[in-house]
């Protein structure tokens, strides 16, 4: 494990600190748990652009054109 130093302006820690007593688990875990999600979009966000940029749009109406063209039941209805 390493250790980091953090500066928080005041009302950021308080707000840490009640969300954390809030959800029964310490500062460092209310801090690791934030940074392991943002760090997650973030990876994800990149993927999906790789996995985008690899799409084919002609492959993408092929399949789409295999789809019956049936309406949706009444509670799958936007």
């Amino acid at each position: 494990m390493s250790t980091i130093s953090l500066r928080l302006p005041n009302s950021l820690h308080n707000t840490i600190r009640e969300l954390a007593k809030a959800e029964q688990i310490s500062i460092n875990q209310l801090v690791t748990l934030a940074i392991a999600e943002k760090v997650s979009a973030l990876m994800t966000e990149e993927y999906l652009e790789a996995r985008a940029q690899k799409g084919n749009r002609k492959k993408f109406e092929a399949a789409m054109a295999k789809v019956a063209k049936t309406k949706p039941a009444e509670y799958d209805r936007l």
